[in-house]
């Protein structure tokens, strides 16, 4: 713990990642395990593990201010969130929250109010969002694990900016409660790690029934292992248009070691970008109505923008982004039901320079805030697992390719990425 702690004074200063650091915690922490250890007490997967989480995760005593300041004002919370709990209960050491875009609304981590996060391995980059905290920690070198959440791809994004693990799980799978939610119908709870042991035994100790998130689903029981070939399919159509190179070879590369000679077009997937981006400006704006008429110039202006945006979307129109929702899971159900893991790129690109609104890719000019979330968005719109998993080798900036399984099979992506891992075709980048 002490290790780790020296570790966070050593190096966030330069990456921005601990908003908080919860230095008298984390030590009576560690020193309540070593007692219990020394007094024969069974240990849990997590023992003496540090973990960071998004300050938008309820830590007892603390203001959750979730990235925005004008919550500094509220009351701390009387109890740390269900995820929090979880992860200690299996040993692990909080050690502190960590920045993330105001409100989980941006995918740079570029906040005004905190400042931004920097990537590990370039600071002049951005280190994703909006749980670059979270990846920039881990990648950072400054602890092994931390929770994130995900809406449109807010930890599988920094994930693979950062050259981390992340997973995404089933919706429903994990409880959100104690946590300031986003979108309501789109948010999940999810670790990010420095390996897939770490990683899954994060998500190993999460689960668990909590009747405080009435968006939490009984899952169905994990499947029984067993010898046959994993049924790897590569994303087609979409995922390539409009992504660099590189990002096109990597997910190639992932394919070919997991011996994915198919191709699979997913029908529908248009209609679940745009359902994915009506709702989330719904539902987001929806949660700070109050916020925006009381304090408006207390946001973010983008942030504040985004939500004004969102409150102008006609009832309609949320209904029949719902509907295409609906109808994009159908499809996508019936296109991968004789397949276990589903292959696309990570980032369309490597991770933009900070403060960066345009950028040529294949000639075009684009704005990469709207795109670092172009492959991760369908899924989390339809609920899927995903993993995002490191790639070996490239430019010196992390490149990753993301794994996407059908509903609650988690265990299938723990699976193509130990492959992956194997073949020696996936690693992460930790800087130390």
């Amino acid at each position: 713990m002490d290790t780790c702690l020296r570790a966070i004074d050593a190096v966030n200063g330069a990456l921005n990642a601990f908003t908080s650091v919860l230095a008298l915690r984390a030590r009576a922490r560690a020193d309540a395990l070593d007692h219990q250890t020394a007094a024969g007490a069974t240990t849990g997967s997590l023992t003496g593990v540090c973990f960071g989480v998004k300050a938008l995760f309820d830590v007892a005593g603390e203001v959750t201010l979730a990235g925005a300041r004008l919550r500094e004002t509220h009351a701390p919370a009387p109890r740390d969130a269900f995820a929090i709990r979880r992860l200690e209960a299996a040993g692990g050491v909080l050690v502190g929250s960590l920045n993330m875009d105001e409100f989980a609304s941006g995918f740079t981590t570029e906040n005004t109010h905190y400042g931004p996060t920097r990537n590990p391995h370039d600071p002049a980059r951005t280190a994703g969002g909006s749980s670059g905290g979270s990846a920039a920690a881990v990648a950072g070198g400054m602890v092994p694990l931390a929770l994130a959440t995900d809406t449109n791809g807010s930890i599988r994004v920094p994930a693979a900016a950062c050259g981390v693990f992340g997973l995404k799980p089933t919706f429903g799978r994990l409880s959100r409660a104690g946590t300031v939610l986003f979108a309501e119908s789109l948010d999940h709870v999810g670790p990010i790690a420095r390996d897939l042991d770490m990683l899954e035994a994060a998500y190993d100790a999460l689960q668990g029934t909590d009747p405080d998130d009435p968006a939490q689903l009984p899952p169905p029981p994990d499947p029984v292992e067993n010898a046959a070939p994993l049924r790897a399919a590569l994303a087609a159509g979409a995922f390539f248009d409009r992504c660099d190179p590189a990002a096109s070879k990597g997910a190639e590369r992932a394919a070919q070691a997991l011996g994915a000679a198919r191709r699979l077009d997913l029908p529908g997937i248009d209609a679940g970008w745009s359902a994915a981006t009506v709702i989330t400006l719904v539902e987001g704006s929806e949660a700070h109505l109050d916020e925006l008429r009381h304090a408006p110039d207390a946001f973010d202006p983008m942030t504040r923008d985004r939500f004004l945006a969102g409150a102008l979307v006609p009832a309609p129109a949320y209904l029949a982004a719902q509907r295409a929702r609906r109808l994009w899971q159908s499809r996508a159900l019936h296109a991968a039901a004789d397949i276990d893991v589903l292959i696309t790129p990570g980032l369309p690109f490597a991770p933009p320079p900070l403060s960066c609104d345009a950028l040529l890719l294949n000639g075009e000019t684009v704005d990469p805030r709207s795109m670092l979330g172009l492959f991760t968005q369908p899924f989390s719109c339809i609920g899927w697992p995903a993993m995002m998993v490191p790639l070996v080798g490239g430019s010196g900036l992390p490149r990753a390719v993301q794994l996407v399984a059908r509903p609650w099979q988690e265990r299938q992506l723990f699976r193509a990425a130990r492959q992956l891992v194997a073949a020696g075709v996936a690693a992460a980048h930790v800087v130390t």
